[in-house]
């Protein structure tokens, strides 16, 4: 019965934080515009498999890919045992579903050992890559400070988490035959009834308990620690990389989404009548492209949250390569970090971050009036995006359908159709095209070859 009360005074406040945790997420997320990305169904729940839960774009790179999937996949179905220690716990019994499931039993719980073992050799070798080894894209200026320590934190959470599992049942093989009445049989584990002889064959059987209850009790710590720690961890991935990839954008990747204010200019130059009764006019003028999390879609905060940092999308930048400062995985992350900002002072609810000219009539802070003096680019140098090709490298590479180009398009239109500023060399090229609607600064006309 003790056990029983202290694991729901464990469990529930535990469960309570992160659900807390997670709702900031995605209060944060809603920041951005609406966006309607609910077409197409079967070919979105495909992207989810084949992406998402198939890893497909993981595997251009064969042995990191098979390593992650030893990882990713003990995760998952270690849940499966995770479920029996909740069960375990709200009842006060133990391996409650031993006896009703028998040899199917047996078969789970040498699976998740199977796959424990191979996750613990790929946790180390990625441990090995990351401290040792020192991979040239997990060593860019954006890795540095928490990015790493959050990377080697939950290889070193994983290790615990094994940890756990065979102290748990490499000591509760032994107990069976000491104390079958309270430890029901699993069936042979190919692991643990090697291992747990070796470890703890010379213990009583009051320590045994202690070791089978250290392990329990530490896969579950471990869990709840990683539940509530997933929110400030890259490691989200885990969860939103299934909404990411089901709302992927279905359009080529190499496709520029046109602005329909500057389609209604163009529009209204060919047939101004038909342009202005589609667009009708507003009361304020049109804010191109993006200098805030709130002028980027939901869908652009949803992939800065999705985003791995695995640095694929660096690694394949032509101008990164050539020493340029730009590097897509810091667009995303610094997208994600905005989000965070602005979600916080929100949800303070302190006034001095409302818009100045609607302070004296605004009852509370709300996104719409929200204003703190800081934007996209004081987080994004203006170098970083004009060195951008737009050649969809990192696009191609982001392995749970990332678009980091979307964000910098938005910020370059943002410059210089608003704050008609931008690279200098640029300027030749905007004035020949407003002045002969070429892009080389010719003498005659775009079209001169016509009347001849």
């Amino acid at each position: 019965m003790l056990q029983v009360v202290i694991f729901t005074i464990v469990v529930i406040p535990a469960l309570a934080f992160a659900a807390r945790q997670y709702m900031h997420i995605r209060q944060n997320i809603l920041l951005g515009k609406d966006e309607d990305l609910s077409d197409h169904k079967p070919q979105r729940w495909r992207n989810m498999l084949l992406f998402a839960l198939g890893q497909r774009k993981m595997f251009k790179r064969f042995i990191p890919a098979i390593l992650h999937f030893f990882i990713y996949t003990a995760f998952l179905i270690t849940q499966v045992e995770l479920i029996e220690i909740f069960a375990d716990g709200f009842t006060g019994r133990h391996r409650v579903f031993a006896s009703s499931l028998g040899g199917f039993y047996t078969f789970v719980i040498n699976f998740i050992e199977i796959l424990s073992l191979l996750a613990l050799f790929a946790t180390v070798i990625f441990l090995i890559r990351r401290n040792i080894l020192h991979v040239r894209r997990f060593e860019k200026p954006e890795m540095e400070g928490w990015p790493k320590l959050d990377a080697n934190l939950i290889l070193f959470g994983e290790i615990l988490l094994i940890i756990g599992i065979f102290s748990m049942n490499g000591a509760d093989v032994l107990l069976q035959n000491l104390e079958p009445q309270h430890y029901p049989e699993t069936g042979r584990l190919l692991i643990s009834d090697a291992l747990g002889p070796v470890l703890f064959g010379g213990l009583s059987a009051n320590a045994l308990e202690f070791v089978e209850q250290f392990g329990w009790w530490l896969h579950l710590l471990v869990v709840l620690g990683f539940l509530n720690y997933l929110p400030i961890s890259k490691h989200l991935h885990l969860l939103l990389a299934f909404p990411n990839s089901y709302f992927a954008r279905l359009t080529p990747p190499g496709k520029m989404e046109n602005m329909p204010e500057v389609m209604n200019e163009v529009k209204s130059m060919m047939d101004p009548e038909a342009a202005f009764a589609e667009a009708p006019a507003e009361e304020e003028l049109p804010t191109f492209g993006a200098n805030d999390v709130f002028s980027l879609s939901w869908k652009n905060i949803l992939e800065a949250y999705t985003c791995t940092e695995c640095g694929r999308c660096t690694d394949e930048c032509p101008a990164n390569q050539t020493g340029k400062k730009l590097s897509p995985r810091h667009i995303v992350m610094a997208v994600r970090d905005r989000a965070e900002e602005v979600g916080k002072k929100l949800r303070s609810g302190d006034k001095q971050y409302i818009r100045e000219d609607l302070r004296a009539e605004a009852d509370k802070l709300t996104k719409e009036n929200f204003d703190d003096g800081r934007s996209l680019f004081d987080y994004i140098e203006r170098e970083e995006l004009h060195a951008c090709t737009t050649c969809m490298a990192c696009v191609e590479a982001c392995p749970v359908l990332i678009r980091p180009l979307e964000v910098i398009l938005e910020m370059r239109r943002y410059e210089i159709l608003m704050e008609s500023a931008g690279p200098s060399d640029w300027l030749p090229l905007f004035n020949s095209i407003e002045n002969s609607g070429s892009a080389w600064a010719m003498s005659q006309p775009r079209d001169a070859w016509v009347q001849e």
